[in-house]
């Protein structure tokens, strides 16, 4: 297989999120979805990241269990998921399909948006079985 473009990688995680039960699906719906070649240098500044292939995804927003609606919204929730990092995980572990595994990330940073744990993502993302 070629490389998958950026648009097979939203396409793919929008086909994930369309999948959420509800009322996830519709939550997840309020949430911007950016597929980028590799993550911006202050993402990783940020999260103490040294090599920028160990970010896959990134959930930037406030988790809907800390929001209130008094709070003024400053930006939007946004999942992002970063090309370069994803396409070399999947070469390197060489036995998963290459579209589980962007699933994966989707449902992971999708999840730290409705504020779950990582012990919460485990419940509903086979991946961990």
């Amino acid at each position: 297989m070629s490389a998958p473009e950026d648009d097979d990688i939203e396409a793919i995680a929008r086909r994930t999120v369309e999948a959420l039960p509800e009322p996830f699906r519709a939550g997840a719906a309020q949430v911007l979805l950016r597929v980028e070649d590799w993550p911006p240098d202050d993402f990783l500044d940020e999260l103490g990241i040294d090599d920028p292939l160990d970010l896959t995804g990134l959930y930037d927003g406030i988790p809907v269990t800390e929001k209130s609606v008094t709070d003024p919204a400053s930006f939007p929730d946004t999942v992002w998921l970063f090309r370069e990092p994803i396409l070399q995980e999947w070469r390197d572990r060489g036995d998963i399909d290459f579209a589980d595994l962007v699933a994966h990330v989707t449902v992971h940073e999708f999840a730290h948006h409705f504020g779950w744990s990582d012990d919460d993502i485990a419940t509903i993302d086979r991946w961990w079985e």
